[in-house]
């Protein structure tokens, strides 16, 4: 039990960096840095987008139309980070 825990953590923790590389690799493209030619940062940015736009698009459907700005991936964080809270205020004293 203690072995899931720890696991369902680090999926968590590694979930949220890969929103933040989404983030940045999109911010790279928008700035004109990455070329989305290149079969490699397409691969990275393809790869990205499949992890994250699933939940991202379930999070704009409720967040009101800001323009060019998306705070999505801000709610996505900030919601793995109270998960992570409360697994380990709520279910860490039930397992240890």
């Amino acid at each position: 039990m203690i072995a899931i825990f720890y696991l369902v953590l680090q999926i968590l923790k590694l979930y949220s960096y890969v929103v933040i590389i989404n983030v940045i690799i999109s911010w790279l493209i928008a700035f004109n840095i990455l070329n989305t030619q290149n079969r490699f940062v397409y691969s990275i940015l393809e790869l990205s987008y499949r992890l994250t736009d699933p939940i991202l698009n379930k999070i704009r459907r409720f967040l009101p139309n800001l323009g060019s700005l998306d705070i999505s991936p801000i709610i996505l964080l900030l919601l793995i980070w109270f998960i992570e809270m409360c697994m380990k205020l709520y279910i860490a004293p039930i397992i240890f």
